[in-house]
């Protein structure tokens, strides 16, 4: 029988310390191959696969889409691209973002469970709020083995909490012990998976993933598994879906971007925050307007129409540094985000 020969790792702040000290240990002969997404910046290229080559026996790449897939390789997301994997070969798209991201962890363990079910171990490292839960979810109910960094020892420990959170994990561990893991259970067989049959929710939101549908099929099948709300999508303005009912509570729009809760929160109060400074900059404007106008009125003598402009920039100056410091001393939505980040009662 096959072994847990497909292993998915995700991993944000802190990740590259955290991927030396798993995959610089491990042995060249693991009969597994690695997928892996950290998240990087989208503008800048990335050196990551050159790295993990270094420290590790195993060779290290971008892959490309529609690559096929050979074992005891590591395949690394390029910025900017989902990393997705499919019966015997890969995809590389600009899908939608998840949860902020692109590439996304939630992304790439979602299609390695659809695609290879009982044999994916999916392992979530240090990192920023929640990406990796859903798709740890994903790969739980396919049949496969979840693993979670110890938080105490996370450089960054929210990912590893909200993992331990809201998925039944198999093993919480500290870098240390996760390789040898890795190595016994890419020799132990994976169950049958005609156990752990592809769920709908899986089905669909792997090929939102790969951009496989029309916009008529789209929404249909966004439909099927959602509920609509009467929030909208803080990337696109576009209408938002609740999925499931599982926790964490999190959304996805008609064009594909999705969310967990705390990310929503988190845009929404960036949104919230970027609407604020333009009504000040706006007000600021007519201020300025207002104090020209009151000038020229002078140079007519219109004495009532000058006490007009000037009363009228007054009040709005006054209004303008109220929001102003509403946004610099009184945004009680950025502690609660901050809160949320550092995982700790406000």
């Amino acid at each position: 029988m096959v072994g847990h020969d497909i292993i998915v790792i995700g991993t944000s702040a802190g990740g590259l310390k955290a991927l030396g000290a798993i995959l610089g240990t491990l042995s060249a002969d693991i009969d597994a191959v690695f997928f892996i997404v950290q998240h990087l910046a989208a503008d800048k290229p990335s050196i990551l696969p050159q790295i993990l080559t270094d420290v590790s026996s195993l060779p290290a790449s971008h892959p490309s889409d529609g690559e096929p897939i050979q074992t005891r390789r590591i395949y690394v997301a390029p910025p900017d691209y989902h990393l997705l994997v499919n019966q015997g070969s890969m995809r590389v798209v600009r899908g939608p973002q998840e949860n902020r991201f692109r590439p996304a962890i939630d992304t790439l363990f979602r299609s390695a469970a659809r695609a290879y079910g009982t044999r994916v171990v999916g392992v979530v490292l240090t990192g920023y709020l929640d990406d990796g839960t859903v798709g740890l979810q994903a790969i739980k109910k396919r049949g496969g083995v979840a693993i979670v960094q110890d938080p105490n020892e996370a450089e960054y420990p929210s990912m590893a909490k909200s993992a331990l959170r809201y998925v039944k994990v198999d093993y919480c561990l500290p870098l240390a012990e996760i390789p040898d893991l890795l190595v016994e259970l890419s020799k132990e067989p994976a169950a049958k998976e005609d156990a752990y049959p592809v769920t709908e929710e899986i089905e669909i939101e792997s090929k939102i993933a790969e951009q496989q549908m029309n916009t008529q099929e789209f929404l249909e099948s966004v439909e099927a598994i959602g509920t609509r709300t009467t929030y909208t999508c803080p990337e696109c303005n576009g209408s938002i879906w609740q999925i499931g009912k599982e926790d964490p509570l999190r959304f996805r729009c008609h064009t594909g971007h999705s969310f967990t809760a705390s990310v929503f929160l988190a845009e929404q109060t960036q949104n919230l925050e970027n609407a604020l400074w333009s009504a000040v900059r706006t007000m600021e404007e007519k201020v300025t307007f207002s104090r020209q106008m009151a000038e020229k009125m002078r140079s007519y003598n219109l004495t009532s129409a000058v006490t007009k402009y000037e009363d009228h920039a007054m009040n709005l100056d006054k209004e303008a540094s109220l929001i102003r410091d509403i946004i610099l001393n009184g945004f009680a939505t950025k502690r609660t985000i901050a809160a949320i980040e550092e995982d700790q009662p406000e």
